[in-house]
């Protein structure tokens, strides 16, 4: 019993610490350039202002100018990106990071990271379910594309169907199967409990609120 407690909490705190990371990762990025810009530039403008005859005293410091230069910087940051140049400019300085040893580690953990949760797409994914994959006696974590149709189904007189395996901890990358529908064990998780599950390796594993959909699969299996 304390053990289930033990590990209730644990996969708990851990999915905080995923649903928190993007979260944690944009304040601390935007603090740092806030702070270091308003640093940085309150004293020059303020310098220009009392050279133009501004009635302001040495020392004053501007407010949200820090917040503004902050908002442009991240504004022309996307507009630079969102263009064929600007695309090459970023490349290149992604290729200088990958360079350097302890600098590339942090960046491209972070930029998995980001890059996993902005381009996996939910809704490409109609239900998970766990098929017996890379052998028989191993199962893994599927998502159901689509029923397999065409040239594929044609071929096999089973009732065949499209399943997804993805890889950990990056599940826009993976494997598409094509199995009977008879072999595929549903799961009652949604799409996106799937997907913390691959992404966290395990650790944070939703809970069986269905049991009755994991029974029917394995009915159907046996």
């Amino acid at each position: 019993m304390l053990k289930k407690l033990k590990s209730r909490i644990r996969n708990i705190f851990i999915a905080g610490v995923l649903v928190m990371l993007p979260v944690g990762i944009t304040y601390l990025v935007l603090s740092l350039l806030f702070n270091n810009l308003d640093n940085l530039l309150s004293p020059i403008l303020t310098k220009l202002l009392i050279l133009i005859g501004a009635p302001i005293r040495p020392g004053y410091r501007i407010p949200g100018l820090g917040f503004i230069a902050t908002i442009l910087i991240v504004f022309l940051a996307g507009l630079l990106t969102t263009n064929i140049f600007g695309r090459k400019l970023v490349k290149l300085g992604e290729l200088i990071l990958e360079k350097i040893p302890i600098v590339r580690s942090v960046y491209t953990s972070v930029k998995q990271v980001i890059d996993t949760i902005a381009h996996t797409d939910k809704k490409a994914f109609r239900q998970v379910v766990m098929l017996e994959y890379p052998r028989k006696g191993l199962y893994s974590i599927g998502f159901i594309t689509c029923d397999t149709k065409g040239e594929i189904q044609d071929a096999t007189e089973e009732e065949m169907i499209n399943v997804f395996v993805p890889t950990t901890p990056n599940p826009t990358s993976g494997y598409l199967i094509f199995i009977p529908k008879k072999d595929i064990i549903p799961l009652s998780m949604t799409v996106e409990d799937g997907i913390k599950l691959v992404i966290s390796g395990g650790i944070v594993t939703p809970n069986n609120e269905n049991k009755k959909a994991k029974g029917e699969g394995l009915k159907a299996k046996g």
